[in-house]
């Protein structure tokens, strides 16, 4: 049995050198098979920064637009108030009894 396991040792030991030599990968070949991705991701980010960009500009409109809704509600009630004034002092007007002119 001793025989046939040295008549096999070289073409196990040949065998068992092919497959540990296959799976190394050169870095040449890396880079083949990294490019179209890191090239996707490169995309991806340049597009990721443009909406971001976007957003940002979006939320700066959305605040000033706020600010302005709360300055021009606190005009209405200014001028709530004065035409609730006004509105009050023309009905006093118009229930005093009328006087005649002479």
């Amino acid at each position: 049995m001793s025989q046939n396991i040295l008549k096999s040792a070289p073409g196990v030991l040949l065998l068992v050198g092919a497959v540990a030599l296959s799976g190394c990968a050169t870095k040449s070949y890396v880079r083949e098979q990294i490019a179209p991705v890191s090239q996707r991701v490169d995309t991806l980010e340049t597009r990721l920064q443009e909406t971001d960009g976007v957003a940002k500009s979006a939320l700066a409109e959305a605040q000033a637009a706020s600010g302005q809704s709360q300055a021009n509600g606190q005009r209405l009630d200014q001028i709530t108030g004065r035409v609730d004034g006004v509105e009050q002092r023309l009905q006093a007007q118009e229930a005093r009894p009328k006087r005649p002119r002479h």
